[in-house]
């Protein structure tokens, strides 16, 4: 087939909170919402918050496509996706569709699923087109006061205790040697046992910022020095999904 006649690849960022909790038009610009009422086909992290997503899409703008029709491939576990795999899913695009990749909340393929799809798509020559929407990695970067020149970001840090202290120590001195922000996540329910850690392993001076819920009406974000953490843990919103960041 003639590549002019192969459908797009294009990443659909979803609100960072819950779809209800927040307008879609206060994060997400029309532009996306529009592309995205204009998809029928979808590669997605979780079938039950993408219908979830484009349902609320629908208050704004007409999905082309009933809700009731749209085509959900739900993308495998990071460690259960092949390259075979992912382009079997990138098929319709092949044969003229345009497709919509969307993880949980925020922007596909940063601190999200999706990467590989992405990269068999360039090996097949589709066009990807990135759409403007919420990326946590980068709001709590912005929002955060560390350094935004130079940083990292690292996904989950180790669960066992002496393992993440470890990860946190050679975080810190990397920081420390680079100037650089360290950045990582957690599930929201061991958030507070990463910032307890945050706040007794790290030097007393360096900088510790959290950002939760983000783009949601009780957006928390705060940064402390790790001494100062440990008189402020009880502020912490409870299981609420977070980004981490250090700098020494």
């Amino acid at each position: 087939m003639n590549a002019a006649a192969h459908g797009r690849l294009l990443l659909v960022p979803t609100p960072l909170a819950d779809v209800t909790a927040t307008p879609l038009q206060q994060v997400l610009p029309l532009g996306t919402l529009q592309a995205a009422a204009g998809l029928d086909h979808w590669i997605v992290e979780n079938a039950k918050s993408a219908r979830a997503f484009l349902s609320a899409v629908q208050g704004v703008c007409a999905l082309r496509v009933p809700l009731q029709q749209q085509q959900l491939s739900v993308l495998p576990k990071h460690e259960q996706l092949s390259a075979q795999a992912a382009r079997a899913l990138l098929q319709p695009a092949l044969q003229g569709a345009d497709i919509g990749v969307l993880s949980e909340a925020g922007a596909p393929c940063v601190a999200d699923p999706g990467a590989l799809v992405v990269a068999q798509a360039h090996e097949l020559g589709l066009r990807v087109l990135p759409l403007v929407g919420p990326s946590s990695v980068l709001l709590a970067l912005m929002a955060g006061g560390l350094d935004g020149q130079c940083f990292a970001f690292h996904g989950y840090l180790p669960v066992a205790d002496e393992a993440r202290r470890r990860a946190l120590q050679a975080l810190e001195r990397e920081s420390a040697q680079r100037r650089q922000t360290q950045l990582f996540i957690e599930t929201p329910y061991r958030n507070a046992a990463l910032l307890r850690a945050l706040a007794h392993t790290l030097r007393p001076d360096t900088r510790v910022s959290v950002a939760c819920d983000l783009t949601a009406p009780q957006a928390y974000v705060r940064t402390l020095r790790a001494a100062q953490w440990r008189d402020a843990l009880d502020t912490l919103p409870p299981r609420a999904p977070a980004m981490f960041g250090l700098l020494a």
